[in-house]
C-alpha cells in the first residue's frame, strides 16, 4: 500500500518540484507555478494531472483505483486511490503528471538524464 507521504517523496524526487499547501489543506505539489498532482495527507486519494486519453485507459482498466478526479476530471485529471495503486505504477504517472506541467527543457534534462532521450 501506498501511503500519503509515499506519495509526497516520490513527486518531491522530480526535478524543481516543490510543495505548497493551497486551499487551506490540499497539498499541491509544482514545477515552477504549475501544479502536477495534489492530495490531502489524511485522505485516501490523490489527483495526478493527465491527459483524457490516458484517463480513459486507467478508468477503464482498473475503475477501482482510478477516477476522473473532482472538478478537474473534464480536463483529464485521474484520481488514485492509495491502496490499490501499484508504487511503480504510481512513479510513472507522476513522471508523466511533472512532464505535462514542467518546462520543455526541463523535461528534456530529465529524459537525457533517463536515458529517454
Amino acid at each position: 500500500m501506498v501511503t500519503f507521504e509515499d506519495f509526497a517523496a516520490r513527486a518531491l524526487a522530480l526535478p524543481q518540484a516543490h510543495r505548497r499547501i493551497t486551499w487551506g489543506t490540499e497539498h499541491t505539489f509544482r514545477v515552477g507555478e504549475k501544479i502536477f498532482a495534489m492530495g490531502i495527507p489524511d485522505g485516501d486519494r490523490v489527483s495526478l494531472k493527465a491527459s483524457k486519453e490516458d484517463q480513459a485507459e486507467l478508468t477503464a482498466a482498473a475503475p477501482e483505483v482510478f477516477a476522473p478526479a473532482p472538478y478537474t476530471g473534464r480536463f483529464g485529471w485521474i484520481s488514485v486511490a492509495l491502496a490499490g495503486v501499484d508504487p511503480d505504477e504510481l512513479s510513472e504517472l507522476l513522471a508523466e503528471a511533472w512532464r505535462r506541467a514542467a518546462p520543455r527543457r526541463l523535461v528534456k534534462a530529465f529524459d537525457a538524464a533517463d536515458g529517454r532521450a
